[in-house]
């Protein structure tokens, strides 16, 4: 990856939308992923196989994906298109394996009041589920891409060891992802806790498999995507319009917004492979569908326009 490109991970889809109140059915999220990708997202995480007990809003995964897969094999949508799915255990693993998925996302907390909020169980426990997920996707060619929570804060406990992040994300990192996303789940990073963590998780993992996750909730989330972009991460997670927030974590607001971050990277010079205008389309049309405005900045305002001479 040239230092003057950054690939953009798509949220929108599962994280975005996992914690909006209205659900959206099979059909308008398949066309949230059509729009997007004529945008030029080359990767979306499109769902997850999460109970829909506890999340109603990822209901559906199997339907969409074989309608994404459906629109690949007629041409409609670019076959080098990567989809990936969140699985949190043995049981959604057998459900991505049968959708035909080729990448999936497991995920742990840094944070063992967050862990047991989120999936009810230990930071310890959550890593015995992976095992079964890791051999299961070694047999179907399945890659892994693997999520770390919390990583500079919890709602429940404050901050959080960067040694304790440092020494998960090594684990992770040797059970085989292919990539590890370091997310600031509440939005309580900064720029100097971002200089320093990634400096000491780059000792451990190689910085081209480390990718930033973040959330905008204290308006931080550009100062802490450069900061990450300047300690050498080129892969970041962003979430059409600023969708979402994590059902499990109070106060937190949605994934820093792809068309603000693509705005900033297009301002110094640096590709990301997607175009901002039909971006900005998108962002009214999904705003009516989940009934509210959405937190985007450029999306509210679009990008600069003169106004006319003034006389």
């Amino acid at each position: 990856m040239k230092k003057n490109a950054v690939v953009i991970v798509e949220m929108g889809l599962r994280d975005g939308l996992q914690n909006e109140k209205t659900v959206l059915d099979a059909d308008t999220r398949v066309e949230f992923a059509k729009r997007l990708i004529e945008a030029g997202t080359k990767r979306v995480e499109i769902g997850s196989f999460v109970s829909p007990k506890w999340v109603p809003q990822m209901a559906g995964t199997s339907e969409i994906l074989a309608k994404t897969f459906a629109l690949q094999k007629t041409g409609a949508l670019p076959k080098k298109t990567e989809f990936s799915v969140l699985v949190p255990n043995e049981h959604g693993m057998l459900d991505a394996i049968k959708s035909g998925v080729k990448e999936i996302a497991i995920f742990a907390a840094c944070s063992e009041s967050f862990s047991k909020k989120n999936i009810n169980c230990t930071i310890e426990e959550s890593f015995q589920r992976f095992e079964p997920v890791m051999a299961l996707a070694k047999k179907h060619k399945i890659k892994v891409r693997g999520y770390l929570s919390t990583c500079f804060g919890c709602p429940f406990e404050g901050k959080v060891p960067e040694a304790r992040v440092v020494k998960l994300a090594q684990r992770m990192h040797k059970m085989g992802v292919y990539e590890l996303s370091i997310g600031d789940t509440i939005g309580v990073a900064d720029v100097g806790q971002v200089r320093s963590l990634f400096k000491k998780l780059k000792k451990v993992v190689p910085a081209k498999k480390l990718a930033g996750h973040f959330h905008d909730t204290r308006g931080q989330a550009l100062a802490n995507i450069l900061a990450a972009y300047d300690m050498g991460i080129t892969v970041f997670d962003a979430s059409l319009g600023g969708l979402g927030g994590c059902p499990y974590a109070p106060g937190a607001t949605g994934n820093v917004a792809t068309e603000d971050v693509v705005y900033m990277f297009h301002g110094m010079g640096v590709k990301t492979g997607l175009n901002l205008d039909k971006l900005l389309e998108i962002n009214p049309w999904m705003a009516e569908k989940i009934q509210h405005p959405l937190p985007s900045k450029v999306g509210k305002v679009g990008k600069l326009k003169p106004l006319g001479k003034v006389l």
